[in-house]
């Protein structure tokens, strides 16, 4: 009897620590996750790979000798740029690459992939609205980095002119302004979501990132005002904001 009250107290303790480690469970709308982080942003409104102003409109200001091979149109307007890609997690889930008897258009044509699973499952809508992985980018730039994973690419010069951002051969190595907030966003995804996990090629290129580039006053203020918002934590910012005395 005395052995299961410890472990009753033991898990009672541990509930909380628990609950806060998990990924997003309060919102499954991508589109109320932009409106909430264009409040998120509202005092800094600065995109994530390059560095460009944007107003409350989402019109965006390119830095001098900016410029890009494709995507001309989407260059004015930044759009919200999931670090990992919803394609890496999404595959995991049977209506993405099988589709589903609920997924058929108005015509009768039956689709599949992120629009499915989009449509009927929730656990996919609440982690392509998770908020942590989510990050303002001139649309250009999203659009050229697609679903590309991120690798050093020694030797490439940068794609979009004066931004240091280079995207080459399906692969996209991002500036270092970038880097460590990529490597905590991944490692809070794999900690938060069963069906995601880093290769461990990717993860000790994170891990190097991680201690490279550590967290600075926006990375922190941005984490604080996530969690008050989606109601969960990202301890991979959380504990060295907390240790730099940044939270």
């Amino acid at each position: 009897m005395r052995k299961f009250l410890l472990s009753a107290l033991l898990a009672a303790l541990l509930l909380p620590a628990l609950a806060m480690a998990a990924g997003n469970t309060t919102n499954d709308s991508f589109s109320h996750s932009k409106k909430m982080l264009s409040q998120v942003y509202a005092d800094h409104r600065v995109t994530f790979y390059c560095g460009a102003t944007y107003d409350a409109q989402g019109n965006v200001t390119l830095p001098d000798g900016f410029e890009t091979p494709k995507h001309e149109k989407r260059a004015d307007k930044i759009e919200w740029e999931h670090a990992l890609p919803a394609e890496n997690f999404g595959q995991t889930f049977p209506e993405w690459r099988e589709g589903s008897p609920e997924c058929v258009d108005n015509r009768g044509k039956e689709f599949r992939g992120r629009k499915c699973a989009e449509k009927v499952n929730g656990e996919y809508r609440r982690m392509q609205a998770d908020m942590y992985n989510l990050y303002p980018a001139i649309g250009a730039v999203n659009a050229m980095r697609s679903n590309f994973n991120y690798q050093m690419l020694a030797g490439e010069q940068p794609t979009f002119g004066t931004c240091d951002m280079k995207i080459a051969d399906r692969k996209a190595e991002p500036p270092t302004r970038a880097r460590g907030q990529i490597a905590r966003t991944y490692f809070y995804m794999q900690d938060s979501y069963s069906r995601y996990h880093m290769s461990r090629q990717h993860e000790q290129l994170m891990q190097a990132w991680d201690k490279q580039y550590p967290v600075d006053k926006w990375e922190c203020t941005r984490a604080k005002r996530i969690e008050a918002l989606q109601g969960n934590e990202n301890m991979f910012v959380k504990q060295p904001c907390v240790a730099a005395g940044m939270w």
